[in-house]
């Protein structure tokens, strides 16, 4: 059938994963993220959508992550009633964070309705949390390798491409078309062959087109073993007496660092100290790494079945009430502290920054990459002091980095996964990527398969034949 594949977002950009796939007779939409970052990326989220969302049949999603998941209740409040498909995990997941987004959206409106500085007056969010609950309610679970049809002639298939938990490849196949069927495989994000708790990325065949991303199209991961680098940082740590504060993103990174955690502790080579997990959301993707512990890799499941809890260091306390939050602030002595955000944007870490910036024994780590403009961006680039709650906070504590957590496979990881494909690929679309890293990864693949690639723009169409 002819086919119009229509590029919304994460176009020449890493944010606002949003792909319509258009038959004669129906639409689908792949991913429906916000989007991220600059300024002027996030206004695109209150333009209006480029196609009437009660025109589209169904959603589509690929994983959890708000570049993928977020403008999802703003699509509901403008019209969209559809079904949207997504992985068990992955349903769980989107009920954690959109909830977390809708009420992130309205505190920032209050901020700014109190501080005068919107044009808008009065501020409104994007979304209330109202709209997020009408957006979880359409939600549809499939496990991975169910085969469902979302519209009428196509097939679809999840398979898991070890990104986050849930994250998975869209396998979609024509069925009205016997004697040459086509497929058309959206790969989300591709996550590394060797993460710490995620299977490696599943295997697609028969490939016709390809809709990939490319975060690290122009980049390697460093090499270095992320547990042996995570030992060395805590005992260095450790020697010092104070508290290590980690900021972590609260799926998937905040999980396997209570895996390694617990890891080092049983093969002796970190003493047992008291850990502490202070993030309410992190809490709750815990509960569904818990409950899906089937969707980890083999090492997991077997430690498991050894009778492990694998993500249960020794000394662990849960922190859920803010009351115990701060009280935890004030604790001082040998402890790992992870809080979110991550980035040190917001949440609970921020408490914590304040309270032990100061203290030269303390350690601050960082676990994963910090965009420009962020606080965890400023700390690694030595500023003596940060801003936080209207003060300049000095900065005497130890900062560290260890850059191997990442979820996105490297370029070559990246290459050896198409490189099993057991055709040529008809045309390769590359997506969610800065300009260069995906200008870099399409001469590669040119170079190693000599398939034709394509850096689509934002809003730019294209027809296939699907």
């Amino acid at each position: 059938m002819k086919t119009t594949l229509t590029f919304l977002g994460a176009a020449g950009t890493v944010t606002g994963s949003r792909h319509l796939v258009e038959t004669r007779d129906s639409r689908v939409l792949v991913d429906c993220g916000l989007f991220q970052g600059p300024k002027k990326n996030r206004l695109k989220n209150w333009e209006p959508f480029q196609v009437d969302p009660s025109t589209i049949d169904a959603v589509m999603l690929t994983h959890a992550h708000i570049d993928h998941i977020g403008y999802l209740p703003r699509l509901v409040k403008d019209g969209f009633r559809g079904p949207i498909y997504a992985t068990h995990p992955t349903v769980e997941l989107a009920h954690i964070l959109l909830k977390d987004t809708a009420h992130l959206q309205k505190e920032e409106a209050k901020w700014a309705n109190k501080k005068g500085y919107s044009k808008h007056s009065p501020a409104l969010p994007l979304y209330t949390e109202r709209d997020a609950e009408r957006a979880t309610d359409l939600l549809q679970g499939f496990s991975y390798g169910d085969e469902f049809e979302p519209i009428k002639g196509i097939r679809a298939k999840y398979r898991d491409v070890g990104h986050i938990l849930g994250s998975a490849l869209l396998d979609l196949k024509t069925t009205d078309r016997e004697d040459s069927p086509k497929k058309l495989v959206f790969s989300g994000d591709v996550g590394r062959p060797t993460d710490t708790i995620l299977r490696p990325p599943a295997q697609p065949y028969n490939v016709d087109y390809l809709v990939m991303e490319s975060t690290y199209g122009d980049r390697l991961h460093d090499p270095e073993d992320v547990k042996s680098a995570l030992r060395d940082a805590l005992r260095e740590a450790f020697s010092r007496g104070a508290p290590i504060l980690i900021p972590s993103f609260a799926v998937g990174r905040a999980q396997s660092l209570l895996y390694l955690i617990r890891e080092l502790e049983d093969a002796e080579e970190i003493p047992s100290v008291p850990v502490f997990l202070d993030s309410p959301m992190a809490l709750r993707a815990l509960e569904s790494h818990t409950a899906n512990l089937r969707d980890l890799n083999l090492s997991c499941r077997r430690k498991f079945l050894h009778g492990t809890d694998i993500f249960s260091p020794k000394i662990l306390h849960l922190v859920a009430k803010q009351s115990e939050s701060k009280e935890l602030v004030k604790r001082n002595g040998r402890c790992i502290i992870i809080a979110g955000s991550g980035m040190a944007t917001g949440g609970r870490i921020l408490h914590h920054l304040r309270q032990h910036l100061p203290n030269p024994t303390a350690t601050v780590l960082f676990v994963g990459y910090q965009a420009e403009g962020t606080r965890g961006r400023a700390l690694l680039e030595g500023k003596p002091e940060i801003k936080m709650f209207g003060q300049e906070i000095p900065v005497r504590a130890h900062i560290r980095s260890i850059d191997g957590f990442s979820g996105h496979a490297d370029y070559l990881e990246m290459l050896a996964w198409l490189m099993a494909f057991n055709k040529p690929v008809s045309r390769v679309f590359l997506t969610h990527g800065q300009p260069e890293a995906s200008e870099a990864f399409g001469i590669r693949i040119r170079e190693q398969f000599n398939w034709p690639v394509t850096l689509p723009r934002e809003g730019q169409s294209f027809d296939i034949d699907f």
